[in-house]
């Protein structure tokens, strides 16, 4: 049987942005009004944390093919085939930063969807810092990327972009000038157009921080969400739109994220991997609406 390769123009209905981008910066008005735009589905509830602050595994999977069904506009099932086949070889790529990790209830809805989607056992890995060595990711044809969203030292912001830091053998490389080089990663042999869908955790998000790998209970709250979409760009941009106004609710003032995470803007503008531009992102909100903050 011959596999057939995903590219992102495959997911042109539902990340329009991501295959138009090149042609389009974040201030562009005349090539905007005839680009399709980039859908991202942010979905909270406001009974996915318990009182100890973990996330009820149900829920959130019940938030997962929710979110899912509506990025693609048909019911769970079917999106999940859409996105990937059972010839496919699937990493999930994660975060494990030990105060913020994606959480492994997550990683377990996902890799029991992608199961049911017909993937076979052995061709599914979740990992993060050894994504260059694991024998799966090292033959995957399909990528799932999740990780929590919060504020970093170097990139402004931990993204979805950056996520995909770890499968190149010198992060450091990419850190110059606020990581703003982040988005050629995604164009190396072996992630370029393989990344199917971008989860960004929004369960309890941190705001604020000092210095690198700094973190404070202070700055996190339980916003209870996820964000969804195959444009990176945008699921990233609809972020840190949130942390922005966090930030301002918090503080009292404008306090603007330092260093600005523009590697976002930038992932869009110059690699042609999405849209930041919200006029251009079709947002699609479910669940919880009270203090969205956008």
């Amino acid at each position: 049987m011959t596999k057939r390769k995903i590219s992102r123009r495959d997911f042109v209905a539902v990340g329009a942005g991501a295959a138009a981008a090149g042609l389009v910066g974040a201030g562009s008005t005349s090539a905007a009004e005839t680009t399709p735009k980039s859908r991202v589905v942010m979905i909270r509830r406001k009974d996915v944390l318990g009182s100890t602050g973990q996330a009820d595994p149900e829920i959130l999977h019940e938030m997962l093919n929710e979110a899912v069904a509506a990025l693609f506009e048909e019911d769970s099932v079917a999106a999940w085939r859409r996105m990937v086949f059972p010839s496919d070889v699937v990493g999930i790529k994660s975060n494990v930063w030990r105060y913020l990790p994606t959480p492994p209830a997550l990683e377990e809805a996902i890799r029991s969807e992608l199961l049911r989607a017909g993937v076979k056992p052995e061709n599914v890995a979740v990992d993060d810092r050894g994504v260059r060595t694991n024998p799966v990711f090292k033959r995957a044809t399909a990528i799932i990327n999740t990780r929590p969203l919060r504020t970093h030292d170097w990139s402004g912001l931990g993204t979805s972009i950056k996520n995909l830091i770890m499968f190149v053998p010198r992060p450091q490389d990419y850190h110059g000038d606020a990581c703003a080089p982040l988005g050629a990663i995604w164009h190396l042999p072996q992630l370029e157009g393989k990344v199917r869908l971008n989860v960004l955790v929004m369960l309890t998000p941190q705001f604020h921080s000092t210095g690198p790998h700094s973190f404070s209970r202070e700055h996190v709250w339980p916003y209870g969400g996820l964000i969804v979409g195959v444009d990176p760009v945008a699921v990233d941009a609809t972020g840190a739109r949130i942390i922005e106004a966090k930030r301002k609710l918090f503080f009292g003032d404008d306090r603007p994220i330092s260093p600005p995470p523009h590697h976002i803007e930038i992932a869009g503008d110059r690699y042609g991997l999405g849209v930041s531009n919200p006029d251009r992102i079709d947002l699609v909100r479910l669940g919880w609406k009270e203090e969205a903050l956008i």
